[in-house]
C-alpha cells in the first residue's frame, strides 16, 4: 500500500482495501516502532540451545526468573511460539507395578529348569505385549522338560480369571 499510495490518494486506497484511516496509521506506527522483547527473545533462544531444546516454556521461565528478569509464563509460551520453539518430550521410562507384594510363593523349583519327565515341572508367567496400539496380555505353561507349551491363554487384561482359564487347558 505504501508504494500504491505515491500515486493514488489515500483515501481511494483505503476504501479499496475496506481500512479505516486510523488502522492504516496505527499499522504505521507498529511496523516503526523496535520489539520490545528482542533482548529477551535473544535470552529465550540462548536458555533454549544451551539446554539443547529440552526447556519447554515453564523451565526457561524458571531460567529467566533465576537470572534475575521478572517475566509472566504465558509471555514466555507466546515468545517461544513466536519463534518456533518447541522442546523435546521426553520418553517416559517404563516402571512396573509399584504397590506392596501380597504374598510371595515358596520357592519350590530351587533355580532347577530341567525336568527328568515330560509334566514333571511346569513353569508359568504372565507377559503384556503391545499389539496394534493396544496392550494384550498372554499366559502360558511351558514344560521344562522339552521347553513346549502345554497350554495358553490371552487376555486384554491381566485377571485371574485368564490364569485360571489357563490352568483348566493345561490340566484338560
Amino acid at each position: 500500500m505504501l508504494e500504491l499510495r505515491q500515486q493514488y490518494p489515500l483515501e481511494g486506497l483505503l476504501k479499496l482495501a475496506g481500512l479505516v484511516r486510523s488502522t492504516f496509521y496505527y499499522q504505521q506506527k507498529a511496523l516503526s516502532t523496535a520489539d520490545k522483547y528482542a533482548e529477551l527473545k535473544t535470552k529465550i533462544l540462548t536458555l533454549f540451545e544451551q539446554h539443547k531444546g529440552r526447556y519447554g516454556y515453564r523451565r526457561i521461565t524458571l531460567a529467566l526468573r533465576n537470572l534475575g528478569q521478572v517475566i509472566n509464563h504465558k509471555t514466555v509460551q507466546r515468545l517461544m511460539h513466536e519463534l518456533r520453539l518447541k522442546s523435546l518430550v521426553r520418553v517416559k521410562k517404563y516402571r512396573s507395578y509399584q504397590g506392596s507384594v501380597s504374598r510371595v510363593a515358596p520357592h519350590v523349583l530351587q533355580r532347577q529348569f530341567h525336568a527328568q519327565r515330560p509334566n514333571e515341572k511346569w513353569a508359568t508367567d504372565v507377559t503384556e505385549f503391545n499389539v496394534g496400539g493396544h496392550k494384550l496380555d498372554l499366559s502360558p505353561v511351558l514344560d521344562l522338560y522339552n521347553g513346549e507349551i502345554v497350554a495358553d491363554e490371552t487376555s486384554r487384561r491381566a485377571a485371574f480369571e485368564m490364569v485360571s482359564t489357563m490352568l483348566k487347558k493345561a490340566l484338560a
